[in-house]
């Protein structure tokens, strides 16, 4: 039996992210699941037509790889998304996959980051063991991507673990969703004194809203919108992709996936 897992990510235009974050999760999976072929694509319409425009190729969409796969005879096709969330990407990835499923023998969708209450914990555990805790009078601000779509309150759910862990100086926002940095800079002021913060992306890549929204120079940057409230700001511009106990919890998704496939 041809097995394929197709790992399948929003996507991103900078080679250097691509190559610390997505490339390096694909060759753990290949490492992972011998005897399995492992395939890109990516769901953002926009990166695929940039990469297209300056590269003159780009990865597969969705219905692309899938269509491939059974063109060239694959018979069980496992898919493991590098979604941080249940959101809109991941629904429209569901969407463009379901009609594929008849076309192979088994077939499977893994979960995004933050699915079960088990996920939320071992994300909260995977962070507290690769960063730094933030010591008195600092702060930790992870700026997520944000969505109207329900799955938004994942970004809450995380800080208050992270508080119940310890980590009171650990909070989120986003750049399109609930909360927004207003809240971020009232809760930093509820804290008490707080004089540095550390600001972070929880995005799988360090790509546009890392370098931009978050750390740019622009006046309504995170960063200079903190400095301007009179923290001294400092940013890490590294996705999870780079982190190894991140990825681990991509790759059992991954497991639980092709595993789904072979109980029946």
């Amino acid at each position: 039996m041809k097995q394929a897992l197709l790992m399948v990510s929003f996507g991103t235009s900078y080679p250097e992210t691509l190559e610390k974050n997505i490339a390096v999760l694909e060759r753990e999976a290949a490492a992972a699941f011998p005897g399995w072929t492992v395939r890109r694509a990516f769901t953002s319409g926009m990166i695929l037509r940039k990469l297209a425009r300056r590269d003159g190729a780009a990865p597969d969409d969705v219905p692309a790889a899938l269509t491939r796969l059974a063109e060239e005879g694959y018979e069980a096709v496992a898919i493991q998304p590098t979604h941080i969330l249940n959101g809109d990407e991941y629904d429209k990835l569901c969407a463009q996959a379901a009609p594929f499923a008849g076309r192979f023998a088994r077939f499977s969708v893994g979960a995004p980051l933050l699915t079960t209450l088990e996920d939320y914990r071992a994300t909260a555990d995977a962070l507290m063991a690769s960063l730094p805790a933030p010591a008195e009078g600092e702060a930790l601000v992870f700026m997520g991507h944000g969505t109207g779509h329900a799955a938004n309150p994942a970004y809450c759910q995380l800080e208050y673990l992270l508080h119940d862990l310890g980590w009171k100086g650990a909070f989120f926002g986003t750049v399109e969703g609930y909360p927004t940095l207003d809240e971020v800079l009232r809760r930093l002021q509820e804290r008490g004194p707080v004089e540095r913060v550390t600001l972070h992306p929880l995005m799988l890549v360090a790509g546009d809203h890392a370098s931009n929204d978050m750390a740019g120079e622009e006046p309504d940057s995170w960063k200079s919108r903190l400095e301007g409230a009179g923290y001294t700001v400092s940013c890490i511009l590294k996705g999870l992709g780079e982190y190894p106990a991140l990825r681990a919890i991509f790759l059992a998704h991954a497991r639980a996936a092709i595993e789904t496939m072979f109980t029946d």
